[in-house]
């Protein structure tokens, strides 16, 4: 029986680099039906929708989905389709692996990280009240007279909830994953100094969750402006590292630099009964059509779907094939290149026939 796989192809360079996925999983072997629909600026043209309802149908019948860099605007517009379909799906968790690639350019080397970050609350809920509408003032003349404390008038409003129940199901999903994949400690990233009552309670229950794992697995906590400044002196100390979730965006994009960039970092969207897998970089449509972006963090987002539908080998073979094209250092993208003028510079889809060489070799 083939599996059967909802493909997102995205916008911008989505095509390309989910193109050179689709062929590198393909190459392995593994069987798999897609059903492709779109999301973000060319569906917005079709349909008039940037986030058809054929989306989430399909993700919900199949279960997993691949999915390109999707567009979202900055300040206006809507949201985000990358957030609209972890929240419809309750893709609660979100994990990014990060791991140092031999022939890559970086500042360490042997980084090997997870973050995982609670997907469905926060600040990323999106309930902000706009400056100057009359419930934004409502709501601070109610927050004046129950804290006492003045706000100005002039002020957007942003709510942060952070629940007992969302809380302790990812941090029970980071402390199994550390168990499942043989990891050894798991860092919970606070504020808890300053917000007690929000990241105040997200600590509270991991801490709670962590004695039932006391023994098996390793358990720290750290103040997230500390973290930040940790990870750039030290980074070989932490391994797996959960986080609320803005907090978990920044520093797994921080991370992300300390391996090369978002070019080299997939990731993976995880429900209940359902996940998504993405690269996490941008959907860059001024190199649109151009075969010149690094497939790299796609291809692997690839991989973790295939051990995601438990298509173990098929994976290991697919990152191993990655690996040693990249330590080769021949045909890679103007990105990966030590001088990004090298004359043997190759393109997406040269980089992903360079892969496909090694999976069959």
């Amino acid at each position: 029986m083939p599996h059967k796989v909802t493909l997102i192809p995205g916008d911008g360079i989505g095509r390309e680099v989910s193109l050179a996925a689709l062929r590198c999983i393909e190459a392995t072997g593994v069987d798999i039906k897609w059903e492709e629909v779109f999301a973000g600026t060319e569906a917005f043209d079709k349909t008039g929708e940037i986030l058809p309802q054929a989306v989430l149908d399909s993700i919900r019948k199949n279960k997993v989905a691949l999915k390109g860099p999707i567009t979202t605007p900055i300040g206006t517009g809507f949201r985000s389709v990358n957030v609209a379909i972890r929240q419809a799906l309750e893709l609660f968790a979100c994990v990014r692996p990060v791991k140092s690639y031999a022939g890559i350019k970086s500042r360490f080397n042997d980084i090997d990280l997870v973050i995982i970050r609670e997907n469905s609350e926060d600040l990323y809920m999106g309930i902000e009240f706009e400056q100057g509408k009359p419930e934004t003032k409502a709501l601070i003349a109610q927050i004046e007279k129950d804290t006492k404390k003045n706000i100005r008038p002039d002020s957007g409003i942003s709510i942060k909830p952070i629940s007992k129940f969302a809380t302790d199901r990812i941090a029970r999903f980071a402390f199994e994953y550390a168990l499942k994949n043989r990891r050894k400690k798991v860092t919970c990233v606070h504020k808890a100094n300053i917000m007690k009552f929000t990241d105040g309670l997200f600590l509270k229950i991991t801490r709670e969750v962590a004695r039932e794992f006391d023994g098996r697995i390793i358990f720290e906590e750290a103040i997230v402006d500390n973290m930040a400044m940790q990870l750039v002196v030290k980074p070989h100390k932490y391994d797996v590292l959960l986080l609320p979730n803005l907090y978990g965006d920044i520093i797994s994009d921080l991370c992300a630099g300390l391996v090369g960039g978002l070019g080299v970092a997939p990731g993976a969207n995880i429900g209940t009964d359902s996940a998504v897998f993405e690269a996490v970089h941008g959907s860059a449509p001024k190199y649109k059509g151009q075969n010149k972006v690094n497939p790299m963090a796609m291809i692997l987002s690839g991989a973790l779907m295939l051990r995601y539908i438990k298509e173990v080998a098929a994976a290991e073979k697919l990152e191993n094939a990655i690996k040693e094209v990249v330590a080769e250092g021949k045909s890679l993208t103007y990105d990966l290149k030590a001088d990004p003028l090298d004359p043997t510079v190759v393109g997406t889809k040269e980089m992903a026939d360079a892969i496909i060489k090694k999976i069959r070799h």
